[in-house]
């Protein structure tokens, strides 16, 4: 894997890890009801328990292209389609909905398991791995699941500390557009190396 590429893939996680989902909708829940310290557990949960999900998912689909080398352009060329609806998908976002909350934060390796029902967590795994990691091998599998962890916890940990703040915070329909812009455009630049591969 080049550096273009990690970085192209780190982008990707970036805007994977920090935009809406039920993974950060449950930990800014928690954090607003038991704060970090308790909800550091979910948060290590989420960020390894999804590398592991890119990682076993990179090598399946390695052995699988392997067999049937043509599955890997149309993985590729879903994961672009993807990823370009994706964009526009959170460039025309609506507002973030309450959540409800639950009486304690989820342990490390409930929030790890969930990984593998969230269809957030399986989109962009398949997306990341298809996408990034073109050769299949280990090397390239594990360097896309790093990309995640470096992305990942400093993401779920923003939407903890913020809690009700961050929802506050992009209340206002030209906060949230902008964010929802600046997502989308970034989502869409994560494209160029994946197009020149």
């Amino acid at each position: 894997m080049t550096i273009a590429v990690f970085f192209a893939v780190l982008a990707f996680a970036v805007v994977n890890s920090i935009t809406p989902g039920p993974n950060n909708l449950m930990v800014m829940a928690s954090g607003a009801n038991f704060g970090l310290k308790r909800t550091w557990p979910h948060l290590w949960g989420i960020t390894l328990g999804f590398a592991v999900m890119v990682f076993t998912l990179g090598i399946a689909l390695a052995g699988i292209t392997a067999i049937m080398p043509t599955l890997h352009v149309i993985l590729k060329v879903a994961a672009v389609a993807y990823m370009v609806y994706l964009a526009w998908k959170i460039a025309n976002a609506a507002p973030v909905d309450d959540t409800v909350s639950t009486a304690q934060p989820l342990t490390f390796l409930q929030a790890a398991a969930f990984q593998w029902v969230n269809p957030k967590a399986w989109a962009g795994a398949v997306t990341a791995v298809a996408a990034y990691a073109p050769s299949g091998s280990f090397i390239s599998t594990f360097w896309v699941g790093i990309a995640f962890i470096i992305a990942a916890l400093p993401s779920v940990t923003l939407w903890c500390v913020a809690g009700q703040e961050m929802r506050r915070l992009l209340n206002t329909p030209a906060r949230l557009r902008a964010f929802n812009i600046t997502m989308a455009v970034l989502l869409l630049l994560s494209l160029i190396p994946i197009l020149m591969l």
